[in-house]
């Protein structure tokens, strides 16, 4: 049971943002329809008149837990943990968000043809984090 569930929390830790993986499947075989239902509407689209591909993107906050799995804050847990002892749950400090655009590339006939992340200003997390 335990090996089990080492394996589970071993595999969702190395997943990182649930929307890579999304993409990264639904290449070749996703829908506008269905992103847009999974997603909602995206912040621009941008659609030829003349027909070919179309472009969408989304931008999204991704914190550095979702950006880096295998990356262990200890004292932002342990400051987190504190913060919910000495006072109410969830208050203390906040996870740093960092803004990524998602850019996604439809074919003709409205699928998934390919998918890229990038920060919405480049540099901005490795300044951040930089010590």
């Amino acid at each position: 049971m335990g090996a089990a569930l080492l394996v589970a929390g071993t595999v969702v830790a190395c997943s990182g943002p649930w929307r890579d993986g999304y993409f990264k499947k639904g290449v070749d075989r996703l829908t506008q329809d269905e992103i847009k239902e999974r997603l909602g509407p995206p912040h621009t689209a941008k659609t030829p008149a003349l027909g070919g591909d179309s472009t969408w993107t989304y931008r999204v906050p991704l914190s550095e837990r979702e950006l880096d799995p295998w990356k262990i804050n200890i004292l932002g847990d342990a400051s987190q943990s504190v913060g919910a002892i000495m006072g109410k749950a969830g208050e203390g400090p906040k996870a740093t968000l960092y803004c990524y655009r998602y850019t996604l590339t439809f074919n003709e006939q409205k699928i998934l043809k390919s998918w890229k992340r990038d920060e919405c200003v480049p540099g901005t997390r490795e300044t951040l984090t930089a010590q």
